[in-house]
């Protein structure tokens, strides 16, 4: 039976971290089955989720522990299988002038509304006309069944105000989560 493995990975970025990591789990006769990575400063940092035969786990967190020599720490952990947040779709993009806190305050607003954030991506770069650091932010988030997108809509525009950056929350495509 396969066990489902959640890997997270950081190492100095260099050409062939992918395909070492692939090799590894190949060797063991995993399965690659899903991944976010980016290059992140000068390292690159990952998380993935692989599944493997059971009778080669053993072999594969000491192949894994292993790459520590080449630079690659790995964190490993078999997947819960924890019920995946059940309400509706929502996606968040978010651009303001980059200060501390933006995070914070929105993502404070999400909790205290039970919104669940299935994916966020964030950076910072050089505005276009002024050259000053934009902080943008794009989520894909779940709404409980409870909350409407126009209530939270309503919530994230009043800390919109207070962080001074400009959102919009539209409801997803696949607007009904899992």
């Amino acid at each position: 039976m396969p066990i489902e493995m959640i890997l997270t990975i950081i190492s100095k970025d260099r050409p062939g971290l992918v395909r070492t990591l692939a090799q590894v789990i190949a060797d063991h006769s995993g399965n690659w089955i899903d991944s976010s990575m980016a290059r992140l400063g000068g390292e690159f940092a990952g998380i993935l989720r692989v599944n493997l035969p059971e009778r080669t786990i053993a072999s594969f967190e000491q192949s894994l522990a292993a790459l520590a020599e080449q630079g690659i720490a790995v964190t490993v952990r078999r997947d819960s299988a924890a019920p995946k947040p059940r309400g509706r779709r929502g996606h968040l993009n978010l651009t303001g002038v980059d200060h501390p806190g933006i995070v914070r305050e929105v993502s404070s607003a999400l909790a205290c509304h039970g919104v669940s954030i299935n994916e966020l991506h964030t950076e910072v770069c050089r505005g276009s006309m002024t050259g000053e650091p934009l902080f943008t932010a794009e989520a894909i988030v779940i709404l409980p069944p409870s909350l409407t997108i126009d209530e939270l809509r309503t919530e994230l525009e009043r800390i919109a105000n207070d962080v001074m950056v400009d959102l919009s929350l539209t409801e997803s495509d696949n607007a009904k989560a899992d």
